[in-house]
């Protein structure tokens, strides 16, 4: 069967978006058991006296009602006291933030250091005036809302121990709470999705990036990051795996925070992340060259790119020449045009259902999904109208 220009720009878009989303995950678990069986790389260690020096730094910005039990969780953490130091990088915090930090009684042998700024200048700003004070070999980020499991350093800093490894990042997990509702369900079920992606990234080569909540960097290899980057975890991380080194992922180290109160509060976080993923894209465009970065550019392309250009402008278009194509009465063509309008439909019922905050899981899913990629759009508006900030507006978090 010879297919139209129609027909082929239609199946091609279905491949972007379906490779995007699922053929990528299909192929890497194929590479991956292909590897493991011709490749068992033992695990790294250190001995106890070999362990390295850490910081473990936490930036904040009005965390008074997180900050005392996140200094309780760090003073939980399974690592020699005298080879770690806890950070508390405070952005232009108003509230209590600094004085409950100063206050907090801490045992001997515990360092903990305060490091506040009246101004606000956002994230990447904060972690830049201190960094240069970092002496430790193994520098640890994490965020002050998330609770960090007690043998996550341990499990991090084993990693250092391979000296390709440049960055480790921690693996982020959604509290779904009591509510249930669309965003937790939808947000826990996504990350659980990118947690298994990130781990076989790191079996094959190297993890695409980090997420804040919770990573680590060989601290020689910190490089200047511009002040207005706005996902500057994730370009942090992936400058240091153009230069050669692997970022690994550890699950066992994992930094746990409550999902978002609502769906309107978790869109104001994907539009910026959406507008950080974009301006990402351009700035790293050098990684596009297979050429010159091989495994690592097919990586980025097939789990990041794809899924911040192509997979989300194909979507509507996708479904208007299904539109098109099912007036020639083609049977796989009304078929497909039936699948897709009801996932809307479903998409719909789950909007509608969410602001009635009533618990069905069924339509959280493709709700969540058109979520995401409508924050795309409305990333990139923002980012070509300069409106983004490099400044956090926080979004509220479920109870």
């Amino acid at each position: 069967m010879i297919l139209t220009g129609l027909e082929f720009l239609f199946w091609g878009l279905i491949f972007i978006v379906f490779y995007a989303y699922l053929g990528y995950g299909i192929c890497l678990y194929l590479f991956v058991k292909i590897k493991r069986f011709f490749e068992k790389p033992p695990l790294p260690s250190f001995t106890e006296s070999a362990l390295p020096n850490v910081v473990f730094i936490v930036a904040a910005y009005n965390e008074e009602d997180y900050i005392e039990e996140k200094i309780k969780n760090c003073l939980q953490f399974d690592y020699p006291k005298d080879k770690i130091e806890f950070w508390l990088v405070t952005d232009g915090s108003t509230d209590r933030t600094p004085s409950l930090v100063e206050q907090y009684p801490t045992l001997p042998g515990q360092t903990f250091k305060l490091f506040h700024s009246p101004a606000r200048k956002g994230k990447i700003a904060a972690v830049e005036r201190v960094m240069s004070f970092v002496e430790a070999p193994i520098t640890i980020f994490t965020d002050a809302n998330t609770d960090v499991n007690q043998q996550a350093i341990r499990n991090i800093v084993r990693h250092y121990a391979n000296p390709k490894v440049g960055a480790v990042a921690g693996e982020k997990r959604i509290a779904l709470g009591e509510t249930g509702d669309a965003t937790g369900a939808g947000e826990g079920i996504y990350w659980k999705y990118e947690s298994l992606l990130k781990k076989w990234d790191s079996e094959l080569y190297s993890t695409i990036g980090a997420a804040g909540e919770l990573f680590s960097i060989r601290t020689n290899q910190y490089r200047h990051v511009p002040p207005d980057t706005l996902i500057e975890d994730f370009v942090l991380t992936m400058g240091i795996a153009m230069r050669g080194y692997k970022i690994v992922y550890e699950p066992d180290a994992y930094a746990v925070e409550s999902s978002s109160a609502s769906i309107s509060e978790e869109l104001k976080r994907k539009i910026r992340i959406a507008a950080g993923a974009l301006q990402a894209v351009w700035r790293l465009r050098s990684l596009l060259n297979p050429f010159r970065f091989g495994l690592l550019s097919f990586q980025y392309i097939s789990h990041r790119v794809l899924r911040w250009t192509l997979a989300p402008l194909a979507l509507p278009v996708i479904f208007l020449l299904n539109i098109s194509l099912a007036k020639n009465g083609a049977i796989v063509y009304k078929t497909l045009l039936i699948c897709q309008i009801c996932f809307y439909l479903f998409a719909l019922l789950g909007y509608v259902f969410e602001r009635k905050q009533l618990k069905i899981k069924a339509f959280f899913v493709p709700y969540y999904f058109c979520v995401m990629n409508y924050a795309m759009y409305r990333g990139l508006f923002r980012l070509l109208a300069g409106r983004q900030s490099v400044v956090w507006e926080k979004s509220k978090r479920a109870a």
